[in-house]
């Protein structure tokens, strides 16, 4: 693997891009039998011609009109046209298979990834052979997934990458014990045809996923009227037995990665990197958490600098 680790210079500069106004183009896409909604962000008056583009993806449970939107809004102010999307069950897009909705699905998250390149391709204001893949948090390691061994994308970037294996699943949830617990309750809200329970509430609300103040509680951040909040149990067992962290080698595109010891599990990224044999960018910021890389601006501007001039880079500049 050749590895460029930026300097706290490099972290420190300053963009160079100019404030850009921002227009955007609701579009629609097929996968697996439902309609899918996205969203394709372009500068302001643009006369059309074909751009470089990023498709973005975001945390799980999440909708486009949150970190998405912000990183493709980023995206554009320094260059290039960005599509984002509601994967199927979430948001404005359609169901999964026999009506299901709000299950976290790796299998079926990637497999709207690999859709939405396809069809960002057939844009007229895309430039098909300039696709760029940007993966925040939980979307990263689909990302990865859905770009791996696809020819569309030239480039991936991964913000806050939330990259797990078995042991760091163990870690999170509660032990060998905790992940079959939940495991258990995945089957039977799936036997059960689903089994919702809200995505996020204050800390120490009850039967919540993820019980905590910050981003997905505040009305100001996450806690858009655009935002589900909901979470379906019968997902459980597929996003505890996905493990993107042991599954670079598959990867041949240069790689760029912003993350920081303060934010969720950066061994994953390590474990990662270990077994990535290409090209990669990693910056490690101080003191930033995870929630700040979704929407603190001098966190979020720092991170759309290094994964812009990462897709902005020519062949031989990984180095």
């Amino acid at each position: 693997m050749k590895m460029t680790a930026l300097t706290t210079a490099a972290m420190l500069m300053a963009s160079t891009a100019a404030i850009a106004q921002v227009e955007t183009q609701t579009l629609f896409f097929e996968n697996e039998g439902s309609t899918l909604s996205g969203t394709l962000y372009l500068p302001e008056g643009h006369d059309g011609s074909p751009l470089a583009t990023v498709v973005v993806t975001g945390a799980w449970t999440t909708v486009e009109e949150q970190m998405p939107a912000i990183y493709a809004e980023q995206m554009v102010e320094r260059g290039f046209a960005a599509f984002t999307f509601d994967f199927r069950g979430w948001g404005k897009s359609g169901d999964l298979a026999q009506n299901v909705r709000f299950v976290e699905s790796p299998e079926a998250k990637i497999s709207d990834i690999e859709a939405a390149f396809a069809f960002v391709a057939t844009l007229p204001e895309v430039d098909a052979t300039q696709i760029n893949a940007l993966g925040i948090c939980a979307s990263a390691g689909y990302m990865v997934d859905a770009v791996a061994g696809n020819d569309t994308v030239n480039r991936i970037g991964l913000v806050a990458p939330w990259l797990q294996n078995e042991e760091i699943v163990n870690a999170v949830y509660g032990g060998e014990e905790g992940v079959r617990g939940l495991i258990e309750v995945s089957r039977a809200a799936e036997q059960a045809g689903g089994q919702i329970i809200p995505a996020a509430g204050p800390t120490g609300t009850e039967g919540v996923l993820m019980p905590f103040d910050g981003y997905y509680v505040d009305p100001e951040r996450g806690a858009i009227p655009a935002y589900d909040n909901q979470w379906n149990n019968a997902g459980w067992e597929g996003w505890l037995t996905y493990y993107p962290a042991d599954n670079p080698s598959r990867l041949t595109q240069p790689l760029a990665i912003v993350h920081s010891e303060s934010a969720a599990i950066p061994q994953g990224v390590r474990t990662f990197l270990e077994g990535f044999s290409g090209d990669a960018t990693l910056q490690m910021l101080e003191d930033v958490t995870q929630f700040d890389f979704y929407d603190n601006p001098d966190d979020v501007n720092r991170a759309a600098d290094t994964i812009a001039q990462h897709f902005a880079a020519t062949p031989g500049q990984d180095s």
